[in-house]
């Protein structure tokens, strides 16, 4: 038996990077997935890879920031697989800058991916947990389920040019933190994962100019070699981390093994 055989796991962000790593180790372990990304094709292509490995998987294709993203994502997990055990707020991106030149469209684009979409998507789950926490004490079973939220070094520390991003950051350590006391009547664990270096897309090391569309928007993506030479001297393991890494943390508030753990956040940083 697979440790989350017949669990229903909810990703945001996995048609990509981490997200997407995330889902073919739960989907490995049983786990039938909901995959979403802002665009459909790396969305759909998760959804085929998980396929052709035997799983099962259906993608909710969209921006997590949209005002009906919620409802039609949990709403998905339902109408195909009854229910959700595991829920992961993982969609995110950057788009920094100094606080002097800031403006309030950077800064409340971070906020609505990082902070409210997530808000928003725990929000809409909760008439679903709480309908499972009473089935289940009408059969006299306990059964716990995982909500993993995705912090960062700089929610705990800051960083220079991310007044946003660690401000959103920040705030979702404190959600985490409130619902985990909120929804242990509901016997759901609720942990936060905050990532130092991790290796995708958005951190990748690059000597040209490189940009992704992200709702219309040209945003700048990739680091300087040196950066990267930087960090990983500072850092005690002396590299930055891989999405396989970030992944297997994520996976273990997935596993059965976490199931008295609630209200934590883990710094996955290698030590940095």
């Amino acid at each position: 038996m697979k440790k989350l055989e017949g669990k229903v796991a909810l990703v945001t962000g996995s048609g990509r990077g981490i997200g997407r790593e995330l889902a073919l180790k739960l989907a490995g372990e049983g786990a039938r997935l909901v995959i979403n990304d802002l665009d459909a094709e790396p969305a759909l292509q998760t959804v085929e890879d998980i396929q052709k490995l035997g799983g099962e998987a259906v993608a909710c294709v969209g921006s997590v920031t949209a005002p009906d993203f919620a409802e039609r994502f949990i709403k998905t997990a339902v109408d195909q697989y009854k229910g959700i055990d595991i829920l992961v707020n993982n969609a995110g991106y950057t788009w920094d800058n100094v606080i002097q030149k800031m403006t309030d469209e950077q800064w409340h684009a971070i906020l609505d991916c990082h902070l409210t979409a997530p808000f928003r998507i725990l929000r809409a789950a909760y008439p679903v947990f709480s309908a499972q926490a009473k089935a289940d004490a009408a059969a006299g079973r306990e059964v716990l389920r995982k909500v993993v939220n995705i912090s960062s070094g700089a929610g705990l520390n800051g960083n220079v040019g991310q007044s946003n991003y660690s401000a959103a950051k920040a705030g979702i350590v404190g959600l985490t933190k409130t619902l985990s006391k909120e929804w242990g009547r509901l016997k759901v664990n609720v942990n936060c994962v905050a990532f130092g270096w991790i290796e995708t897309r958005l951190t990748e090391p690059t000597t040209e100019a490189k940009t992704i569309n992200i709702e219309g928007r040209e945003l700048s993506v990739g680091v300087g070699p040196h950066i990267v030479q930087s960090y990983s001297q500072r850092c005690p393991l002396g590299r930055p981390g891989n999405v396989k890494e970030a992944a297997g943390s994520i996976y273990m508030y997935c596993a059965p093994e976490s199931d008295y753990i609630s209200g934590q956040v883990v710094l996955v940083s290698g030590g940095n």
